[in-house]
């Protein structure tokens, strides 16, 4: 199998090949990176943006999420709103204090300047691979810090948001999709939506049983990251079991 072609100034890494990088309020560049960008949202990036917010997932879709679905793509996707200030910039970043959800940032920032890609086996094996974007713009690649992608992504706590991205790609990486023995209807759109974007709608509708899921143990229901984690179990389910 050939290696495959990256972009220039995209380099492919080992997980423990180190490169220098750090970013803080004094590199030149700081927060120039949260400009003219398409910032795609995960669920767990929905999740965690609800706590550093303090808004209803409900509320951060009416004011800062913006849903696509383009017509080669199979389920609808979910981008961060930009402010319209001529530069398109993160409605959340100060050019001086720097992102005012920082703790609760989307992956894609922590990721920066790393790619991940994981791909699952069909025995069930993940297999993991680093690129690095060493973008010509960005002053943090001239910092003393070594670094290394494993220990990058333990510093920005990637390994949690790498869990939950791993789990929804069981989802739309499943065989079915991959045969093309599976084309979701309006309705299972709308409860994709609705299951892993819109976690408190999604709960308060298991709470009041108008979704046929039956008794959610309160441990689940109670706790954001396990019925998220239910929520994508549900779903396979849901789609492929029938």
């Amino acid at each position: 199998m050939s290696r495959p072609q990256f972009p220039e100034a995209v380099y492919r890494l080992k997980s423990d090949e180190p490169f220098n990088f750090a970013c803080h309020p004094g590199v030149p560049c700081f927060t120039d990176c949260c400009k003219m960008l398409e910032l795609a949202l995960t669920p767990y990036d929905v999740l965690r943006m609800r706590r550093g917010t303090g808004l209803t997932s409900q509320q951060l879709h009416d004011q800062y999420i913006i849903e696509e679905r383009g017509e080669q793509d199979m389920f609808p996707k979910y981008y961060l709103t930009m402010i319209d200030d001529g530069q398109a910039s993160c409605a959340f970043v100060d050019k001086e204090k720097g992102c005012a959800i920082y703790s609760h940032r989307p992956g894609a920032c922590r990721a920066y300047p790393l790619g991940r890609a994981a791909v699952r086996t069909r025995s069930g094996e993940l297999h993991q691979h680093f690129v690095l974007m060493k973008e010509s713009h960005c002053k943090g690649f001239a910092e003393s810090v070594e670094q290394t992608p494993e220990k990058y992504s333990q510093d920005q706590d990637l390994v949690s948001y790498n869990r939950f991205n791993d789990a929804i790609a069981t989802l739309i990486q499943h065989d079915k999709i991959r045969q093309g023995l599976f084309m979701p209807n309006d309705e299972q759109l709308r409860l994709y939506t609705l299951a892993l974007y819109n976690i408190d709608v999604f709960r308060a509708q298991v709470h009041a049983g108008t979704l046929n899921i039956g008794e959610v143990p309160s441990s689940v229901l109670d706790n954001d990251e396990e019925l998220l984690l239910f929520a994508i179990d549900w779903l396979k389910d849901l789609y492929f079991q029938s």
